[in-house]
């Protein structure tokens, strides 16, 4: 679409149609004063009024959840070292290879 013609069919239209009595005295020097105080929204602004709103839910799933981590009831297990338990599973991967190797 050409944005000049465009502008130069609406400025033909609104020459066609003077104003009416009717409007109130000033009222484009009322609207234009209105629109240029307004201030325009920023994309940076947005973005950032989402994220500090998102970051109040976001610490609270946290604490939540180092809250139920700690919680005692929740180990069951009977190794609750998971360094150990990591270290054992790799060891054994390890010595199935070797023992397949040997054969």
């Amino acid at each position: 679409m050409d944005i000049d013609a465009l502008q130069k069919t609406l400025i033909a239209a609104a020459k066609a149609n003077p104003p009416r009595d009717s409007v109130p005295y000033a009222f484009e020097k009322r609207i234009t004063a209105r629109l240029a105080s307004q201030t325009m929204l920023d994309d940076l602004q947005l973005w950032a009024g989402g994220l500090w709103r998102a970051a109040v839910p976001c610490v609270a799933v946290m604490l939540l959840l180092g809250a139920w981590s700690l919680f005692p009831a929740h180990h069951k297990t009977v190794s609750s070292d998971l360094s150990q338990d990591i270290e054992n599973t790799v060891l054994a991967a390890v010595q199935e290879q070797a023992s397949d190797s040997i054969w």
